[in-house]
């Protein structure tokens, strides 16, 4: 960011470059301030550097600065330049450096904080980072134990939570920021999977009982070793380590090599013990993709170095990683209960595929929104941008991959072009996210399809190689339809350009059609 040799490079390279807890982490990690141009807050004299943005379309992105990590922004929003969370305490890490506190460090009283003072220093547009409240983020040595649900700990957590959400609103309230002037928007980014054992009492509620757990942790899985001791495969590859992990095979092979079909025939007949109940647990493979489903659920990146090989979609208690090639002397050895070290416990799992990890929601409050308690549209979080694009009355140059979740906005806010037809295009809109959102009816179809495929065996691999066409071809359709939907709705949207109801049907109706296809396929095999 500031360039070899520069001061802050300099002191990153003298304090331990790839540590975390670092006087360094501290000041350059997390907070930032992206300032428009001629911003006196993003001055020389402000520590401001050149906030480069080479593939931004359009005119040449020159001109803007930002300041760029805690040690820079908290002298121009904190009296003193000393970040406080909202009680007055100095925010610091779980080792005393002051700044930015770390990912586990974000509790809602700092992060809250923050927001509170770039608002009131004058940064109109802020966003927030807040720390999960299921685990405990205390000192070092302790900041990763997680709380089982309704476990003092955790309901105690909640109410600090809530508690600073309220010094946050009655804050903001005082400056005149409010929901009649302000769009606040809240959600998560994806939803967890609690692994352990069943709480006790059976009553409790974390409420009036608190809950107790023997065994609070997930299962943490060598899937290297465990593949060469039940089926003899060295096949080198490495993961990144998850619930869902990315398999990479040295070399970056092909999908149809005959070393990663073999290594996907063995993912999706993985077994072994649960150390958790001393039984062979079969099915720890939910689901299988390649680069072509891969496409499909938008996990393909302009770089190719980055596409997995495959991914592996696992039962949420187990969270797979790997190391060396070593056969396992035991069972235990290669899949372990990590409550078996308390300190540093893990059991929240995310990154996969079930319902309480794919499953969100998401709160708008603000000038434009209805006043509904709660909705049900279905929606994705590529929706939250064009969503407030809309609510704020600005235009980007970017293409939506999301459409704007009209169904909460207010009747009047709304451009005559969506509110002309509304029932046929909000039709049109949902079955556009049923074919592209990476949880959508059309992605875990193929989904499904896609995990036939890999798990297969027949000869010369033409259960595979059918399946794989026949996706490739779904994918290609729907890339097509979803580009025609999207610029429709786009069109709509934020350029007053109505959409017939004879377009409307012809495009629902084309959409509806790939997902039947999509079924009919996925019952076929």
């Amino acid at each position: 960011m500031f360039g070899t040799g520069s001061p802050e490079a300099t002191q990153v390279n003298g304090d331990h470059p790839g540590r975390a807890a670092t006087q360094s982490f501290a000041d350059f990690v997390g907070i930032g301030v992206h300032c428009a141009a001629g911003s006196a807050l993003c001055s020389g004299a402000n520590h401001g550097a050149a906030d480069l943005l080479p593939d931004e379309p359009g005119p040449a992105y020159t001109g803007y600065n930002g300041l760029f990590g805690a040690k820079y922004v908290d002298p121009q929003i904190f009296p003193g330049g000393v970040p406080v969370d909202l009680d007055g305490n100095t925010i610091q890490d779980q080792n005393g450096h002051v700044g930015f506190p770390g990912f586990d460090g974000m509790v809602a009283t700092n992060s809250l904080s923050w927001v509170a003072h770039m608002q009131e220093a004058g940064v109109p547009v802020t966003y927030a980072y807040i720390s999960d409240a299921h685990d405990n983020h205390g000192t070092s040595g302790s900041i990763h134990v997680a709380y089982g649900p309704g476990q003092a700990g955790y309901t105690a957590q909640l109410a600090a939570y809530d508690a600073a959400f309220d010094k946050f609103f009655t804050r903001l309230a005082t400056d005149g920021i409010n929901k009649s002037n302000t769009l606040f928007v809240f959600t998560v980014d994806e939803g967890d999977h609690f692994a352990g054992s069943a709480p006790s009492p059976a009553s409790c509620d974390g409420v009036t009982t608190a809950c107790t757990y023997a065994n609070i942790g997930e299962i943490n899985a060598d899937l290297r070793r465990m593949l060469r001791t039940q089926f003899g495969d060295t096949t080198p590859f490495t993961v990144h380590s998850d619930d869902a992990p990315t398999v990479y095979v040295q070399g970056n092979p092909g999908r149809s090599d005959p070393a990663v079909r073999t290594l996907e025939r063995e993912s999706a007949a993985l077994h072994w013990v649960n150390p958790y109940t001393g039984l062979d647990e079969h099915g720890i493979t939910v689901a299988l993709a390649d680069p072509v489903e891969e496409n499909i659920l938008h996990m393909v990146t302009a770089d190719p170095m980055r596409t997995p090989t495959f991914t592996l979609f696992a039962d949420p208690d187990w969270f797979f990683f790997a190391t060396g090639g070593a056969v396992c002397p035991t069972q235990i050895a290669c899949a372990t209960n990590i409550a078996s070290n308390p300190a540093q416990t893990f059991a929240w799992n995310h990154g996969d595929i079930q319902d309480e990890i794919a499953s969100t929601w998401v709160g708008y409050v603000g000038p434009g929104v209805q006043n509904l308690g709660t909705a049900s549209p279905w929606t994705d979080h590529t929706d939250v941008r064009p969503t407030m694009l809309s609510l704020l009355g600005l235009v980007d140059d970017y293409r939506h991959d999301g459409r704007v979740t009209w169904e909460i906005l207010d009747p009047g806010v709304l451009p005559a072009s969506l509110t002309a037809n509304q029932a046929k295009v909000s039709a049109l809109a949902r079955a556009y996210k049923q074919i592209t959102a990476s949880f959508g009816d059309f992605a875990m179809t193929t989904l499904s399809l896609s995990t036939k495929a890999l798990a297969s065996s027949s000869a010369n691999d033409q259960t595979y190689q059918l399946i794989e066409t026949k996706l490739a071809d779904l994918d290609a359709r729907r890339d097509a339809l979803a580009l025609q939907i999207s610029q429709l709705l786009d069109g709509a949207e934020f350029h007053g350009q109505p959409i017939s109801i004879s377009q409307a049907s012809s495009l629902l109706g084309k959409a509806n059609g790939l997902l039947e296809k999509a079924h009919d396929l996925d019952a076929s095999f």
